[in-house]
């Protein structure tokens, strides 16, 4: 076996929710670490229960003030879900079933009643960049690329309620733009945007700031920030998961996210036919 069979197969190797997503508590800040670096932190099923499951812990735990999310390594915050759990589709109610879940991880996580700070390094894409979405403050470095390029890689849809994260961060041109061109935002633009809230210079600058800016929001009057938070959430307009189910079928039930899942594991060019 060569040293890309070997590495492969290491990447793919079962692992527990645990060993893939790190959490800790040091001085009333939280922290999950995405730990799949080989696989850019793609996130399988049972790391975005694991995250849900954090985050109801910290809504219970009042000495925690703040939660950071990060990625190891420095090549990618989250690059989305794990491919291979696409693989098991092969039903309407599948579709339906993934992005219920995922509305009910992501809904968890921007409900949680502290502030939240994404620390991103590196491709921050597909459900990486849903996830980033609904964090309260996003720090970036020079190397940070945000984006959903699923029109030219899988030929899915994003959930509604991702949908309307996204359009309420940059606006619905904005948001068309970057998934019809299927482009990845570089961080001086996604600044400029407001998809990051800051840029530092390295991955050590960011893991520094991003825990300068927890125990900074930490030590404020937490009922302010609880309250502001949810007023916020409360001010979006969210589409419902029964608005987006005849788009959700649309794409996952059709040829094109059947070739593209394909070409992807397959590392080739996906060939669209529009149905």
């Amino acid at each position: 076996m060569n040293c890309s069979e070997e590495s492969e197969r290491a990447m793919n190797a079962p692992t527990t929710a645990n060993e893939d997503l790190l959490y800790s508590v040091t001085d009333g800040i939280a922290r999950i670490t995405f730990n799949r670096p080989r696989a850019r932190n793609a996130m399988t099923f049972a790391m975005y229960d694991r995250m849900a499951e954090i985050c109801q812990e910290v809504n219970v735990d009042r000495s925690i003030k703040a939660l950071i999310l990060t990625g190891a390594g420095d090549k990618a915050f989250a690059s989305g879900t794990d491919i291979s759990q696409f693989r098991a589709f092969k039903t309407a109610q599948d579709a339906l079933d993934y992005e219920a879940r995922i509305d009910r991880v992501l809904g968890t996580l921007e409900q949680c009643r502290v502030p939240v700070i994404a620390a991103i390094a590196g491709a921050c894409t597909g459900g990486g960049a849903g996830i980033a979405a609904c964090c309260d403050i996003r720090i970036g470095t020079e190397t940070t690329r945000m984006g959903f390029p699923i029109a030219r890689t899988l030929g899915n849809c994003l959930s509604m309620s991702n949908i309307s994260r996204v359009v309420a961060l940059v606006g619905p041109a904005r948001t068309k733009d970057m998934i019809f061109k299927a482009r990845l935002v570089e961080a001086p633009e996604a600044l400029a945007l407001g998809l990051l809230n800051e840029v530092v210079p390295d991955v050590e600058t960011l893991q520094r700031r991003a825990d300068e800016t927890a125990k900074l929001v930490a030590s404020h009057a937490p009922l302010t920030l609880e309250a502001t938070k949810e007023a916020v959430r409360r001010i979006r307009r969210t589409l419902s998961r029964e608005e987006g189910e005849d788009l959700i079928l649309k794409a996952y039930m059709s040829e094109d996210f059947r070739e593209g899942m394909d070409a992807f594991l397959n590392k080739r060019t996906p060939v669209w036919k529009g149905k």
